[in-house]
């Protein structure tokens, strides 16, 4: 009896500093952390681009800093995003450009700006979720300036587009404050 009591006591024992060694342990690295980490960050941007897409009154749309007419209105800007979230995603895909022939930057309807935003930013969110430490170092076919080809790994075009967003973002926000509207990162984590 007083050996079960001694065993039981031990078996105990053990359990308890398990459990507190397991609450204590460092999670686990993710499976993919480069891809991980880029998807992440391309999320996060292009959720702030959408949500100013939808956030910014039409009439503003037309908006443009300064009267020089070669700087982009807010809608040409997000139809440049559209635009290039098509093509570089598609590239990273593999596939034809769904894109091709269209340019939104000639769009100035905002409800059709945002649909072909939201368009271009769902068709990018495959390529981003599909992405793997290892398919990112696969290399892809690209068309460079001018039309040149060449290849590059599959990761360099995604962050090539991430940050291509990222910089637009930017660009966003001054449009934004200039207006007196909040963008979204200011308002969210």
């Amino acid at each position: 009896m007083v050996m079960k009591k001694i065993v039981l006591g031990a078996l105990l024992g053990l359990l308890l500093s398990l459990s507190s060694a397991a609450q204590t342990a460092e999670p686990a690295p993710p499976a993919n952390p480069l891809a991980a980490w880029l998807r992440n960050a391309y999320t996060r941007n292009r959720n702030n681009i959408g949500k100013s897409a939808e956030k910014v009154p039409e009439d503003f749309y037309n908006m443009r800093p300064g009267t020089q007419t070669e700087v982009r209105t807010f809608g040409q800007i997000i139809g440049h995003l559209a635009n290039f979230n098509y093509l570089w995603c598609a590239e990273a895909k593999g596939e034809k450009n769904p894109n091709e022939g269209n340019n939104f930057e000639k769009v100035t309807a905002k409800a059709d700006l945002v649909k072909a935003l939201n368009g271009a930013l769902t068709y990018c969110d495959g390529v981003y979720s599909a992405l793997t430490d290892a398919s990112a170092r696969e290399m892809i076919d690209i068309t460079g300036p001018g039309g040149r080809h060449s290849q590059a790994p599959r990761i360099s075009r995604l962050i090539q587009n991430f940050a291509h967003n990222n910089e637009h973002y930017g660009n966003l926000v001054t449009y934004m404050r200039i207006k007196g509207i909040v963008p979204p990162s200011a308002t969210e984590p």
